[in-house]
């Protein structure tokens, strides 16, 4: 489908959706959005749900201010893909060894590892561009807001973890029987303290005080406020894709080890953010465009699109749409609370909606059953115009905290 439009105080809302199928507490949150005065265009995803401080699956574009809270509290969030040389005829049929290595290599939950993780081991410093750069983004530490350098050692052993919610390590199938290593998440609890305090920062600024909803507290352009946002943003933002990648970099270092035999080659990593803010530029306006829970799609640029963890997942190739400022969705979207799909759903239906795939189903993670999201077909068929598909890909092992 291409988008509808719906009007807004300040700016149309593009929507990939249907309007009448997005929850009203979400659509409310949307209109709030487009009364912003800083406001140039918003842009609505089909996996649109509502979301703290914050509309899920949707892109906002500003000029000279950003909101904190449509970036969301895990600054960086995103996804990380790899093709392996592996194929189904490789695995095992029993798939509980490989997923006990995968958990031991990566830590889930609020856990970090022991020691911080050697990345010269791990990469031979390749995810991070050499030594000089790893220790350059440590030492940039020193700047980041004083209300969170007391964390600084989680941080250290939080890098290279999973976390909890929605956030997975997936073994998965494509249609032709190759198999892939995908993975979810974010800046785990440095990302999440960071965006708390300055979302508290922002909703005590004066220029707040008129707008109709206080966590859509915005920074502006040229005060030291906004510098410090960005310069904590950015380093965030870098900590989520560090993370991802040194997470890869051990779900390669097990896969190795278990076939090594077959002596396992990876493509060419494919790595998104879907929490973050980036500086782009649209008939000649330079804009600050925060994504929530939407991934960049530019002409030719690749995106991880994922499903719940029973369904599929899509690797896509952007079409560079600048109605949708370069952008799809990052997901299939929830399509109730958490709260909602613990009391509709038991571990029997989260076990016979999981059937066939290597992964947690105990009560603990009954709030990630696929009945909680939308279809991702559905969502992946919304927004044609948006992405084109590169592969579809199924998980055989969910790994989730």
């Amino acid at each position: 489908m291409s988008y509808v439009e719906v009007p807004g105080e300040q700016t149309p809302i593009r929507m990939w959706t249907d309007p009448a199928s997005v929850e009203h507490q979400a659509m409310q949150q949307l209109r709030n959005v487009a009364t912003l005065p800083w406001i140039k265009g918003l842009a609505v995803m089909p996996d649109v749900h509502y979301g703290k401080g914050a509309t899920v699956g949707s892109v906002i574009a500003m000029e000279g201010a950003v909101c904190p809270a449509a970036v969301g509290v895990d600054i960086g969030c995103g996804m990380s893909a790899v093709k392996t040389s592996l194929t189904a005829e490789d695995l095992p049929g029993d798939l509980s060894r490989l997923r006990s290595l995968i958990e031991q290599a990566i830590p889930v939950g609020r856990a970090g590892h022991p020691d911080p993780v050697d990345v010269s081991r791990v990469f031979g410093f390749s995810a991070v561009a050499g030594s000089g750069r790893w220790d350059d983004f440590w030492s940039r530490f020193d700047g980041v807001a004083d209300a969170v350098k007391f964390r600084r050692e989680r941080a250290a052993l939080q890098m290279g973890t999973l976390g909890g919610g929605n956030h997975f390590v997936e073994l998965c199938l494509d249609e032709s029987g190759a198999v892939w290593l995908m993975l979810h998440s974010g800046s785990r609890n440095i990302g999440n303290v960071l965006a708390e305090h300055h979302m508290g920062v922002a909703r005590g600024l004066p220029h707040n005080q008129g707008i109709v909803d206080r966590d859509l507290a915005v920074f502006v352009s040229g005060t030291p406020q906004m510098d410090a946002y960005r310069n904590d943003l950015y380093w965030a933002q870098e900590y989520a894709q560090h993370n991802r990648a040194i997470m890869m970099g051990l779900f390669q270092e097990v896969v190795r080890r278990e076939f090594r035999k077959a002596k396992v080659t990876f493509e060419p990593v494919i790595s998104c953010h879907h929490n973050y803010v980036s500086e782009e530029r649209y008939e000649g306006v330079d804009l600050l465009v925060t994504r929530k829970g939407a991934i960049r799609a530019g002409s030719g640029e690749y995106g991880i699109i994922p499903g719940s963890m029973g369904t599929g997942s899509y690797i896509v190739r952007g079409l560079g749409n600048e109605k949708s400022f370069n952008s799809a969705s990052h997901g299939a979207g929830r399509r109730m609370s958490r709260n909602q799909a613990k009391k509709r759903f038991s571990t029997e239906d989260l076990a016979a909606q999981t059937r066939g795939v290597e992964c947690r189903k105990d009560a603990g993670v009954v709030d990630e059953i696929p009945g909680a999201y939308k279809p991702i077909e559905q969502v992946i068929d919304q927004q044609r115009d948006l992405v084109e598909v590169v592969a579809r890909i199924k998980q055989v092992i969910c790994v989730k905290g």
